[in-house]
């Protein structure tokens, strides 16, 4: 038996996969072809950069209903240099439907590895009306597994053989192929702009819905132009300003030849990185971006702009029906937000859009003058703008589910919209009726996923030809229509199909689909779409992108010729001098700040010492080169003097004998002495006996380190020889008694050691590049005096310092204060100096959480009372380390709230209307009885023997009574609201035929096309008695809640079991609908009562999450 597997569906359009599955026993396999996984090529990867050849094939099947055999292979046509078929099972693969595939002809004798890339068409002809003729299109890589791809249910057979249906005449079928062979392109080495004339924008992360966004605002040439126009000045910078950052922006997308970054923009938006990694929504960016330009453009040439292009207006009306009066307001919008869910196109949309909504019974209108009336309420538009906005509502609220959903459905859009139809249906009695409202489509921005996430890109045409562009972060390719409309409807298709594969045809969702139209009315296109060229650019703008440009070039160059040069860094004397107790305190030097030369590696090194001689002013003949090296124990000093042999050899070969771990670049130590007059003098003779040491001095007083100089000594000799000249070096009397330390390693400790006078320097293992720290010999008592007395104690210190930056949790985005502090701090020691700085006795009271480097937030959970050992471990993240620190001060020390939990409770009073929300804070061991005798010590109660219970409420439902023995440890008051409240008496004896139900208030959504329950107010018990009807129920209630007669008489009773309300009346029995006391969830059983919400909406979530993970867009610069 063979196996055949269709490949997975395009990721990017419909995320979908075909299920395995197998042939039947009485299925053909393909002539001797074996099918595996099959593997796809994403149709990102293979876009037309041309147009493709293109050919259509007619097949006329005579004697149709005379064929014996289940395939039948059509004569061989040529398209694109290749040879094709058409294959169809014309009694169905095992399907009552027509079964129809595109086959590759010489599939069998083609070199290993062929594949070639097609989009094809397959029609059968409706012979009587062409109008019927059926046709399936679709796009598939062949190779030499998958030879053929096609429909297994092109048609049903019952269509096909009715006679009268048009498909079979005089026992004839005319089946069509048209078939377009593409190029199949290399992503890596794919030129947008070569191919299409466009270039693409880098993503930061998830940022390919303002991506998309920002391409259709640029390819809106009114627009960009306007942009250029804003004043800017050369000394404003782009991540500062966001008219020169979307100048920016746009003077790349025109000029350059590369996929273009977003971060200067999203900087002048004030985002961080983290704003950046989520994804936002993009109807909102679109209207907060937009605000922010119409503000950033008042009082500037192009003021008014945003207005001139995107604003329409409409009237909201409201006309009384008995009597004459009516009521209007007129409304402004930038775009609109038409509804998906229910409509078939956009002329639905705008149908519903100004569909007459009456207003009678309990929903009267109240007119001045005329009290409540029977009225029509409505929506009208008085003008349209030059480009129309339409945001198509794809992502909507569930109540049902109580979360968000995305609506994949079919919704159709026009190439040319008109919203002048039937006679202006849309228009209200002031419109310009003289303004043609003729629309055309130019662009088309599309979601690809779920409702959680998911991809964005753009179809668009910027100059309205019939040639589509689509724009997907860094790739731009050229589309057709099909492909940029009827492809983005959404809805579902048919599973094209190996003819292997012959269950019941798959259809599958359309998770692909558009979710933003930009139209452009005929009559302002001219002005629209008009030329942007230089001129329109400030030329500071210019000079700035130009120069930037060719820094980008330059750079570039560089790069592609760096395997030809090294780069040499030369450090002298005087760059110790200037860096050692300022820029650094360990080593010698940092080698990026020295003097850097590009030098080719072919230039003899005799020739590079004369370009220092330039440099520097040294003749060529005093110049003396050390090579650095990387010691085992990490420090890099001065390890050797070159050879005059080495000093022959050419850069790139001295490169090679330089240190391994650096040979992208050369490191050298250019000794130059000096006589008695201050000139350079020839280099002594250095020999084995000779070591080269640096000397470094500490001051304890001034807590200072500075380089002093260098000097020759003999291995042989001792440092008290040299003690004259170090006070020399040291501007010290002759005789001044001075203490040497040896600086050894500062990672990942700082060893420091103590140097005796009186042994030879080869004894205390002295060589080549070693330092030594001096300092003047201190007295006992002068030690006391210095916080870092010695050499050894002040490098540990500057090893250890940290500069943290405080900030209170209640402000996570402003630094308070800053503090150095040792890394090597304890626990105690980092929260004894925060209480010393904020003026706090209690040290115990502060507590601390550490810095998230990734989201640029606190952490979720603060640091444990001596949680961590040190100060460093408080600050590191993963393997990044911070230097921020957020502090909260406590009302009670920190170890004692550790052993306690605080709850927040909200409690209603049963007599007055108010809720008032408690803290409660009890020993973790502690009961939900606990609790509630807390809580007694703490609020008014009906009376002294008034019994509380605590309950669960969230989303205005009941979900738990918590037993009094539970603890309280685990309960979560983060996302419920906890309540409690008095057990009515009614409550405390209830009889065996009593029924304690959950009462809910809710409204029905009618905007939606299916009725939904949404819950609103906070819902109670009730207890109903056996035989009870719903008026006397009803009595109870308005009593209970105190109701007035007027509001009462309009209120509605349902059970609701699992959402679905079943209206009550009045002589119901309700506890007959109540049978099981036991029912799981009972929450989704109740009485449900339907009025309006009226009350203002009250909050208890004071106590969110520490951190919201959902931000709305907001630009804040």
């Amino acid at each position: 038996m063979t196996m055949m597997t269709p490949p997975p569906l395009d990721q990017e359009d419909d995320e979908m996969l075909v299920p395995h599955s197998e042939f039947n026993d009485n299925a053909q396999p393909m002539e001797g072809v074996v099918v595996a996984q099959g593997e796809t090529v994403s149709t990102a990867e293979n876009q037309p950069v041309e147009d493709p050849p293109t050919s259509r094939f007619t097949w006329t099947i005579e004697n149709f209903s005379r064929l014996n055999s289940k395939k039948h292979y059509s004569d061989i046509f040529v398209v694109g240099g290749y040879k094709w078929r058409v294959l169809i099972f014309p009694k169905g693969n095992n399907v009552d439907h027509l079964s129809m595939y595109l086959d590759v002809a010489d599939s069998a004798t083609l070199p290993y590895g062929w594949s070639r890339y097609a989009q094809f068409c397959l029609s059968v002809v409706n012979q009587l009306n062409s109008k019927y003729t059926i046709r399936k299109d679709t796009q598939h890589q062949f190779n030499a597994r998958e030879s053929d791809w096609g429909f297994t249910s092109f048609m049903p057979l019952s269509d096909l053989y009715d006679p009268n249906k048009g498909y079979l005449v005089n026992d004839t079928v005319v089946v069509e192929a048209e078939v377009a062979v593409r190029r199949v392109v290399d992503y890596w080495t794919y030129d947008s702009k070569k191919e299409t004339g466009y270039v693409g924008l880098k993503n930061q992360g998830a940022t390919c819905y303002m991506n998309s966004l920002l391409q259709t605002l640029y390819h809106i040439p009114y627009f960009r132009k306007a942009v250029y126009h804003m004043p800017t000045t050369e000394n404003d910078m782009p991540s500062g300003s966001i008219p020169l950052a979307l100048q920016s922006l746009f003077y790349k997308l025109q000029y350059s030849d590369n996929s273009v970054a977003t971060k200067e923009l999203t900087k002048s938006f004030g985002w961080d990185t983290y704003d950046s990694f989520m994804q936002h929504d993009v109807q909102e960016l679109n209207r907060v971006l937009c605000e922010k330009l119409e503000d950033k453009m008042k009082g500037t040439v192009v003021e008014g702009t945003i207005q001139q292009l995107f604003e329409g207006h409409h009237m909201n009306y409201i006309e009384c029906i008995n009597v004459d009066y009516k009521s209007t307001r007129k409304e402004s919008f930038y775009d609109l937000q038409l509804d998906v869910k229910g409509c078939r196109d956009v002329y639905a949309s705008f149908d519903k859009y100004v569909e007459v909504e009456r207003l009678e019974g309990d929903n009267k209108y109240h007119a001045e003058q005329h009290g409540l009336q029977d009225a029509r309420k409505g929506v009208l538009f008085i003008d349209f703008p030059p480009v129309l906005q339409l945001q198509l509502k794809r992502f909507e609220y569930d109540f049902m589910r109580d979360t968000m959903v995305k609506i994949n459905d079919r919704y159709e859009f026009p190439l040319q919209l008109d919203l002048d139809r039937e006679n202006g249906k849309y228009l209200s009695p002031d419109a310009d009726r003289s303004v043609r409202n003729l629309y055309t489509l130019h662009s088309v921005l599309v979601h690809s996923g779920g409702v959680h996430g998911g991809h964005y890109y753009a179809f668009i045409r910027p100059t309205l030809s019939d040639q589509w562009f689509k724009f997907d972060d860094e790739r731009v390719t050229k589309e057709d229509m099909k492909r940029a409309l009827e492809e983005q409807y959404g809805g579902e298709e048919e599973l094209p199909q190996n003819p292997g594969f012959n269950n019941t045809p798959f259809k599958f969702t359309k998770y692909s689909n558009a979710y933003m139209l930009v139209y452009i009315r005929e009559s302002d296109k001219e002005k629209v779409i008009c030329n942007v060229d230089e001129k329109d650019i400030a030329e500071h703008l210019r000079i700035r992108l130009k120069k930037e440009q060719e820094e980008k070039e330059h750079k570039k160059k560089e790069k592609a010729e760096a395997h030809l040069y090294t780069i040499i860094k030369v450090a002298k004397n005087e760059d110790l001098a200037e860096q050692i107790g300022k820029d650094i305190y360990f080593d010698l030097v940092d080698h990026d700040k020295v003097r850097s030369f590009r030098i080719q590696k072919q230039m003899p090194f005799s020739v590079f010492k004369e370009e220092v001689a330039k440099e520097f002013g040294v003749p060529v003949q005093f110049q003396r080169f050390w090579l650095w090296a990387k010691r085992q124990n990490h420090t890099y000093r001065p390890n050797r003097p070159l050879t005059h042999q080495e000093e022959t050899q050419s850069v790139g070969q001295l490169r090679e004998v330089s240190n391994k771990a650096h040979n992208a670049e050369l490191r050298l130590f250019l000794e130059v002495e000096f006589g008695p007059d201050l000139r350079p003098i020839l280099p002594p003779e250095k020999t084995k006996e000779d070591i080269l040491l640096f000397f470094k001095l500490y001051d304890p007083e001034k807590e200072e380190l500075r380089y002093v100089g260098r000097l020759f000594v003999k291995s042989s000799g001792k440092p008290i020889e040299i003690l004259t000249k170090l006070n020399e070096m040291a501007g010290f009397p002759p005789n001044e008694e001075i203490e040497l330390y040896e600086e050894i390693k500062f990672e990942p400790n700082v060893m420091c050691e103590h140097i005796d006078k009186k042994l030879a320097f080869r004894a205390s293992q002295l060589e080549d590049g070693d330092i030594i720290c001096f300092q003047k010999a201190l007295s006992a008592e002068n030690d006391e005096r210095f916080r870092y007395p010695d050499v050894p104690s002040f490098l540990d210190y500057v090893h250890n310092r940290q500069v943290v930056h405080f900030r209170s949790l209640e402000r996570p985005k402003e630094d308070d204060f800053c503090l150095e502090l040792s890394k090597l701090y304890t626990y105690d020691d980092v929260v004894e100096r925060v209480a010393r700085q904020l003026g706090l006795d209690d040290p115990t009271k502060i507590r601390l959480t550490s810095h998230n480097c990734y989201s640029q937030q606190p952490k979720p959970q603060p640091i444990k009372y001596r949680g961590v050992e040190r100060l460093s471990d408080m600050l590191v993240h993963y393997n990044q380390t911070s230097d921020i620190l957020y502090y909260e001060v406590l009302d009670i020390p920190l170890p004692e709230l550790q052993g306690l939990k605080t709850l927040k409770v909200a409690f209603h009073h049963s007599t007055k209307d108010e809720v008032v929300s408690h803290s409660i804070r009890l020993p973790k061991q502690s009961t939900v009885g606990d609790v509630i005798n807390d809580l007694k010590t703490k609020v008014e109660l009906s009376n002294s023997s008034a019994e509380l219970r605590l309950l669960e409420v969230f989303y205005h439902k009941i979900y738990k009574i918590f037993p009094l023995g539970e603890k309280i440890e685990n309960i979560n008051d983060q996302y419920w609201t906890l309540r409690a409240e008095e057990i009515p008496e009614e409550e405390k004896n209830l009889s065996p035929h009593d029924r304690l139900i959950h009462v809910y208030h809710f409204t029905k959504d009618t905007t939606q096309n299916q009725m939904q329950v949404q819950n609103f107010g906070e819902p109670f018990f009730l207890v109903i008695r056996e035989g009870e009807t719903l008026a006397e129920v009803k009595v109870r209630i308005q009593k209970k809640l105190q109701v007035p007669d007027e509001e009462f008489s309009k209120w509605k009773f349902a059970f609701l079991s699992l959402g679905r309300p079943e209206y009550l009346q009045d002589s119901d029995v309700v506890s007959t609908r109540f049978q099981r006391r036991d029912v799981y969830g009972a929450w989704e059983q109740y009485l449900g009562l339907e009025h309006s919400d009226s009350a203002p909406k009250r909050s208890y979530t004071a106590n969110q999450n520490r951190h919201t993970f959902e931000k709305p867009v907001k630009i804040y610069n």
